[in-house]
């Protein structure tokens, strides 16, 4: 059976430590996978150089493919390149990470835009994946937008700040949205000189888009940011913005559940530029629309979620492209799955059987009283990032503001893990029902009680069930008494006292390993020439 969670307070921040075994690592290249001199014939096309067309030929050139990526700028990376700012990705790290795909023979060419899939096709290509990425950034077509060049698109302002053609910005700025390119424009403009800016948003912060890390940031950076203000108005004179007409709105359940909002009152704030940062949508003007690819609604392709193949067969999308803007996570996740596809694909295969998963279950005891993991569970809060001085950070845009972790608070934070990989695992057949594991629980998970109604056996439990969505463990009848053992995996810290005090070994702590499938290896297998460690993360930033 499965451990479960902890009790409250934030989670292990598993990013930074990973960040942590990226900074002090040492060269990874003699681990990574051979790529074979004899190539298997197939040849695959990339449509952008985003994080999921890179993850396409990170898993299909250690199998013989060639692979060619076309991408329209002068540099890989995507959105990772144009629109997150140095400040908070370092291109020094970007780069590396994409020169480990690149070194391995991957035809990158750059100032080489597609525009024609339907002339893509027609060369000698056996599959074409798609992950061009969501570049158009959303309008506000309000009265005023197109009367000023001081209004501007904030993925496209990003891009322009990236390729030194914006180094200033005006001394007030209003950036309109809340999401995470709201908060890498508000951040943006303090550093090109802006010392008054202003996030707009539309609703109260429970339905902010922003990840609660950057919004975290954008405060300790003082930018300002208004809630329940919905712009309705650009006041511009002779061709320069003055400001902005605001309505102040309250929200309220409509039908549906949709949220209505009721106006109050309007209000005028002053600003000498406007950074629209509202969504970001698809676009393909590229992608002929009489060559066997179906669009929905929206005007976006229709891709199978399983196979992420569009209707014309061997034609894959992922990453923003397939169903709009997500985060790098998400269209690393949709490269790999695609590869998979494309791999089944070129080889006749079935894309919809799927691979399956595995996991490896191991005892961690070495003794009595000692485990290969460490189990003393630190209630501690999450460690606080080390951050550069609020006045050193605004003197480049390329000063990185997260510091990384220390030794200390690295193994601060690491005491802080409940093991969710050290499962708890129960043998009924050798209980003999002492209750020493019940005496001894710290948090009171366990229970030894008659079975019965769900209802009925969650009021018999040694600790209040405070989480009713979580699954509770039941054993099956344990051989003196016919009870049965009843785990609160909510409650469950994983620190293996339980199976510390057991006499007869009937607990036990067991490490779960679960083992991902890629393109071409089943579960658990790795490429000729690449070692067993996980390296998945070893570069994660």
């Amino acid at each position: 059976m499965g451990g479960g969670g902890g009790r409250g307070g934030e989670p292990v921040a598993i990013c930074r430590l990973k960040r942590v075994a990226s900074d002090l690592r040492d060269d990874i290249r003699p681990f990574l996978p051979d790529i074979p001199e004899e190539k298997n014939g197939k040849r695959i096309a990339c449509v952008g150089a985003g994080a999921a067309s890179l993850t396409v030929a990170n898993d299909l050139m250690p199998l013989g493919y060639e692979v060619t990526i076309f991408e329209k700028l002068a540099a890989p990376g995507g959105l990772m390149w144009t629109n997150i700012p140095e400040f908070r990705l370092p291109a020094k790290v970007l780069w590396e990470e994409i020169e480990y795909i690149t070194d391995m023979g991957v035809d990158l060419r750059l100032n080489s835009p597609v525009d024609s899939l339907a002339a893509l096709l027609e060369e000698d290509y056996d599959a074409v994946f798609i992950g061009s990425g969501a570049p158009k950034g959303k309008e506000l077509n309000l009265p005023g937008r197109w009367d000023s060049e001081q209004v501007h698109i904030g993925i496209d302002w990003l891009e322009s700040v990236r390729f030194g053609h914006v180094e200033s910005c005006g001394d007030r700025v209003l950036v309109i949205g809340v999401g995470n390119t709201a908060m890498d424009c508000c951040r943006t403009a303090q550093r090109l000189g802006a010392s008054d800016v202003k996030v707009m948003a539309r609703k109260t912060k429970p339905h902010f888009k922003a990840s609660p890390w950057e919004l975290e940031d954008a405060i300790e950076e003082q930018v300002e940011i208004l809630e329940n203000h919905s712009p309705s108005k650009f006041i511009v004179e002779d061709g320069q913005v003055k400001g902005m007409v605001f309505d102040l709105v309250s929200w309220h359940e409509g039908e549906g559940g949709r949220l209505k909002a009721e106006v109050h009152d309007s209000k005028v704030i002053e600003c000498d530029e406007v950074i629209l940062a509202i969504g970001q949508d698809t676009a393909f003007p590229w992608i002929e629309r009489d060559i066997g690819i179906d669009f929905n609604n929206w005007d976006m392709p229709i891709v199978d979620k399983t196979t992420f193949m569009t209707s014309r067969t061997g034609v894959f999308m992922g990453g923003d492209a397939a169903w709009g803007p997500e985060n790098i996570i998400w269209a690393v996740e949709h490269g790999h799955q695609a590869a998979i596809s494309i791999h089944a694909y070129c080889h006749g295969e079935s894309l919809t059987d799927r691979p399956a998963e595995g996991m490896n279950l191991v005892s961690q005891k070495m003794g009595l009283h000692e485990w290969t993991y460490s189990n003393d569970y630190d209630e501690a809060e999450r460690v606080k990032m080390r951050h550069v001085d609020l006045q050193e950070r605004f003197k480049r845009l390329d000063i990185e503001v997260e510091e990384g972790f220390d030794i200390e608070q690295s193994l601060t934070e690491v005491e802080r893990c409940l093991n969710c990989d050290a499962q708890t695992h129960f043998e009924t057949d050798l209980c003999i029902e002492c209750d020493a594991c019940i005496d001894i629980c710290p948090l009171d998970c366990l229970t030894i009680t008659h079975n019965g109604p769900e209802e009925e056996l969650t009021g018999r439990l040694t600790a209040p069930l405070l989480n009713p969505e979580e699954p509770l463990f039941i054993s099956e009848d344990l051989p003196q008494t016919g009870r049965i053992m009843v785990k609160d995996e909510d409650l469950c810290i994983h620190c293996g006292l339980c199976a510390e005090r057991c006499p007869t070994a009937a607990w036990d702590m067991r490490k779960s390993d679960l083992l991902i499938p890629y393109a071409g290896l089943d579960a658990g297998e790795v490429h000729p020439g690449m070692s067993i460690m996980d390296l998945a993360g070893a570069g994660a930033r």
